[in-house]
Formats: structure tokens, C-alpha cells, sequence
């Protein structure tokens, strides 16, 4: 089991971090600290191996307190959850070994996605103590195939959506549907339903019909191509 500090001045936030991370199975929360100094008595009490990090904070910033981490030598990842987004901060917080960062406001699939990277780390480094350069090598490929499999999905686009919208698909079965009613179904606004409908044109597992109204106007019906749903996978 992952045990996890959480350190978040704003009480609202590290509520709903702690309820994402509940979501997931193999953590285990073991605090939640609302100031650098409480996460710093924590630490040196109780065992933790992976921090969530906010960096604005009254009295000491996330960086400041990584840095002391670091020059203590303490045996600890962290991944940022901070509202920072400039590229000195993000540059400086990778250079301190942050295993990931997370730019508030963030969807759900985004934390689920790197603390899921993270598991998969420590559950390799932590099964494993000797290995050899092909082990190694496939550990690591295996890893960034996967994260480039999650960033396939286009820019603005959800996992948790995209079944949504697959659902909502599949209860039409055979028949012909529109934008409109898929945005019924779901009670979804018919401009993310389009993107969502354009996407899934675009890997084949929807095909596209132009058909004209009473009066001569085209409207664009879909069909759902059920052979081609396998390649759906590795986008969930």
C-alpha cells in the first residue's frame, strides 16, 4: 500500500484531493497537512512515500520545502498539485525530482493518470531489487507506451466522456442518430457531443451520412461501426 501525505492550505481542495485518492485502490492516506511545518512533523513521525504538493503557501512555498527534503536526503516523491504554471517553477520542481505536475483546476483522469504511473513505479521498484539492462528497458518502454497511449485522446477531450458518449451510442444500435439526440441522451451540450462524435468519425468507429431535410437543409446522421470498437481500448 502507497501511504500518502497530502499538503494543501486550502481545506476545500485537500478535500476533494483526498477524495480522488480514495478513488483509487493500493493508497493509503495518512495525513492531511495544511501548512509546510505540519507536513515537516508528520514526516518525521510517521512513514510516507508520496507527497501531493501545493506550492503557494503561507510561510514557505512547495519548493522551498522539496529543496529541504532533498538536502535531507529523505526518501520521498512528490507530485505538484499547484495553481504554478510557470516554467521556472515547473522547470525548478523537475529538477528536484517532482515525478509529476499537476496545474490547477485538473479533471479527475489527470490525477488518476499520474498517480497510476506512480503505482506502477513503486510497484515495480519495490518488488525488484537487482535488475539487468534488459528488464530495465522493457519496464521503461512498457511505461511510456502507456502514457503516450493516454495522451492519444485529443486535447479537451475525457475518458470518463468518451464512455459517456459510448453509451449513450451503443443504446442506438443500429440506427442512425444526430448530434442532437446523443446530446439528449446525455444531457451534454451538442458542441462538446460534436467534438466527441468527430473524434470517434475519425478512428473509424463511427461513420458519417448526409441527408437532407424538408426543406433541402443537410443534416449529418451517424452510424455506428461496431467492428471497429476494439480500437476504443486503449483509450480507457
Amino acid at each position: 500500500m502507497i501511504k500518502v501525505l497530502i499538503l494543501e492550505d486550502d481545506p476545500m481542495v485537500a478535500e476533494f484531493n483526498k477524495r480522488y485518492l480514495e478513488e483509487l485502490e493500493g493508497f493509503a492516506l495518512v495525513a492531511i497537512a495544511h501548512t509546510p511545518d505540519a507536513a515537516i512533523e508528520i514526516l518525521q513521525k510517521k512513514e510516507v512515500d508520496l507527497l501531493l504538493l501545493d506550492n503557494f503557501m503561507p510561510g514557505k512555498t512547495g519548493l522551498e520545502l522539496l529543496r529541504n527534503i532533498r538536502t535531507a536526503q529523505a526518501r520521498l516523491d512528490v507530485i505538484f498539485i499547484t495553481a504554478a504554471s510557470d516554467a521556472p517553477t515547473i522547470r525548478t520542481a523537475l529538477s528536484y525530482g517532482a515525478f509529476d505536475y499537476l496545474i490547477k483546476p485538473f479533471e479527475f483522469d489527470r490525477f488518476k493518470q499520474a498517480l497510476l504511473r506512480y503505482k506502477d513505479k513503486w510497484t515495480l521498484l519495490s518488488n525488484q531489487q537487482v535488475f539487468n539492462q534488459k528488464e530495465l528497458d522493457q519496464q521503461i518502454l512498457h511505461q511510456q507506451h502507456k502514457t503516450t497511449e493516454v495522451e492519444n485522446l485529443p486535447k479537451g477531450l475525457t475518458k470518463a466522456t468518451l464512455k459517456v458518449v459510448m453509451d449513450a451510442i451503443q443504446m442506438k444500435k443500429s440506427d442512425s442518430f444526430s448530434t442532437e439526440e446523443i446530446a439528449e441522451i446525455t444531457q451534454i451540450s451538442r458542441v462538446s457531443i460534436r467534438k466527441y462524435l468527430k473524434f470517434l468519425k475519425s478512428i473509424g468507429v463511427l461513420g458519417e451520412r448526409m441527408t437532407y431535410g424538408t426543406i433541402g437543409r443537410p443534416i449529418y446522421q451517424y452510424v455506428y461501426k461496431e467492428m471497429n470498437v476494439d480500437v476504443l481500448s486503449k483509450y480507457y
